[in-house]
């Protein structure tokens, strides 16, 4: 399922197999890092399973967390010589790596690659532009309800859909993305689940009431 959003749905078999051979599989346990903001991009990262904490660190010594990566989504297309972000593992993580070197001699040779990778390094380019959108006038309650939607529809395009919105990150992620605290999430959670829109549930949370939630979402 993931080859479907992925940018492998754009090649053959043969390029695919090419592609393979170019893979490194990699596992990263949970809170293990992928790579730092600011070091040198030496490779570009697709997540074939588990989440990736995505995040940037302060001048004031904050962290803001910039995004969640899952399984299909590539890391490091955006041509740059460093990082801009640092990704960190939540739980077990497995990625293939290609060095950008092997990956950039590919993409020179199929130009529907390369038009594939543009559509994804534009997505990681407007991350950041998508959450300061998210951290505009909106409510606590709405942000985080907007976030949990965003999730299930991100889930559902891996060919997960289902009421149960799995959150493999914690409280303090999330508040760290929707530039909340984690006192205001966890209340936020409570509030929710209280009037029966939401049902935590381990793991994750399940939407009782999603016309409400979309009707706060609009």
């Amino acid at each position: 399922m993931v080859r479907l959003v992925s940018v492998c749905a754009s090649l053959t078999d043969d390029e695919l197999a090419l592609l393979e051979q170019l893979a490194m599989p990699t596992h990263f346990a949970s809170g293990d890092t992928l790579f730092t903001q600011g070091s040198e991009a030496h490779c570009v990262y697709n997540v074939t399973a588990g989440v990736v904490r995505l995040y940037k660190l302060l001048s004031d010594g904050r962290r803001q967390v910039v995004g969640f990566a899952l399984p299909g989504d590539f890391l490091g297309l955006a041509m740059r010589d460093a990082y801009g972000f640092s990704a960190d593992a939540i739980g077990d993580v497995a990625v293939c790596a290609f060095s950008r070197a092997a990956y950039t001699a590919l993409v020179d040779a199929k130009p529907h690659l390369l038009k594939r990778l543009h559509e994804f390094a534009t997505h990681e380019l407007t991350l950041a532009h998508e959450q300061m959108m998210l951290l505009g006038r909106r409510t606590a309650e709405e942000k985080l309800i907007c976030f949990l939607l965003g999730m299930q529809q991100r889930w559902a395009r891996l060919g997960k859909p289902s009421v149960t919105v799995q959150l493999p990150m914690t409280r303090q992620d999330i508040a760290d993305f929707l530039g909340l605290t984690i006192e205001t999430v966890s209340r936020t959670f409570t509030r929710l689940a209280k009037d029966k829109t939401i049902l935590i549930v381990p793991g994750g949370v399940r939407v009782m009431n999603p016309e409400r939630m979309h009707a706060v979402a609009a």
